[in-house]
């Protein structure tokens, strides 16, 4: 049974940025949080609102079970109208900079801060000073490998960062949020049922499309090309590193759990995720760790 967000008191004091979808502070058991409304679905005219808001709840809670430090969500209702409550991080004295931010501040960088290039974006996270710089790019491909498994086509410079702390000068790598855009969150139960009935769609959604807003020589990485093709020593170690801490199982319960998600979601996030994890994880780790062994190179292992 999801929550009824409807008569919770609104912080004002709470505004928040980015394009998809309204967004008010409400007071959720005495602690302030975002609550996320749908986007009109523009791709698809069948569907008045995107189902970004199951998105974003089944995909942080997935991030959660991989590891990763993630944004508590919560599903309910707004005057009938299915939300998501994401709960702001920005407490005792932390403030959210996002990667645009740091970007920003490396001035021979050659793109704006919200320029996705990715040898600009590994030139920031070596040339940067609020991290070290192997753990922030541990986490970036880390990350990076999460999207690939969930679809995720707008994890860009805006919507992934740092929470930083200007009396103290602590600065830490915020929890993972903004995950509305995996899981095609434009699809109706109908199209979902389609893509299940024919092998044609689901291999197109995995070899073709979702692509990542991370771009490579000003072209939008395809990530099953990518993973198979590169020789990136940081994404290689982070493809073995979380391919080790999928858990089918618990992936499975988190949906199964998911309040209010039709049974055709079920079975079609469920579907998505096991194929995706088969044909672009499990292939590409595969085919490194048979050049690993003809090579003599070595590759981490599971975890």
């Amino acid at each position: 049974m999801m929550e009824n967000f409807t008569n919770l008191a609104i912080n004002p004091t709470k505004m928040y940025g980015g394009a998809n979808g309204n967004k008010i502070g409400i007071v959720y058991k005495n602690e302030t949080y975002m609550l996320k409304f749908p986007p009109k679905a523009k791709k698809n005219p069948a569907l008045n609102y995107s189902n970004s808001c199951m998105s974003e709840y089944v995909a942080c809670h997935i991030f959660e079970a991989l590891g990763f430090e993630t944004q508590e969500t919560v599903l309910g209702l707004y005057n009938d109208k299915v939300t998501v409550a994401c709960k702001d991080f920005e407490v005792n004295g932390f403030l959210l900079k996002d990667f645009a931010h740091l970007k920003n501040t490396i001035l021979d960088s050659e793109q704006n801060g919200y320029g996705t290039e990715l040898t600009d974006i590994l030139n920031t996270i070596q040339e940067q000073r609020l991290l070290p710089p192997d753990r922030l790019k541990a986490f970036f491909w880390k990350m990076f490998i999460g999207d690939a498994l969930l679809g995720n086509f707008d994890r860009h410079n805006g919507n992934w960062g740092f929470l930083v702390n200007a009396t103290t000068g602590e600065a830490k790598i915020a929890p993972i949020f903004d995950c509305g855009s995996c899981l095609y969150p434009q699809l109706d139960d109908d199209k979902m049922a389609f893509v299940l009935r024919s092998e044609e769609e689901l291999t197109t959604r995995i070899f073709v499309f979702p692509t990542s807003s991370v771009q490579l020589d000003n072209k939008k990485i395809n990530y099953a090309q990518f993973l198979m093709e590169t020789d990136n020593e940081d994404c290689l170690r982070a493809l073995a590193d979380l391919s080790g801490k999928i858990d089918m199982q618990k992936i499975k319960a988190i949906i199964e759990d998911t309040p209010s998600i039709t049974a055709t979601q079920k079975k079609f996030f469920t579907k998505i995720i096991e194929v995706r994890k088969e044909l672009i994880l499990d292939r590409a780790l595969a085919h490194h760790r048979s050049a690993a062994m003809t090579s003599k190179r070595g590759l981490p292992p599971y975890q």
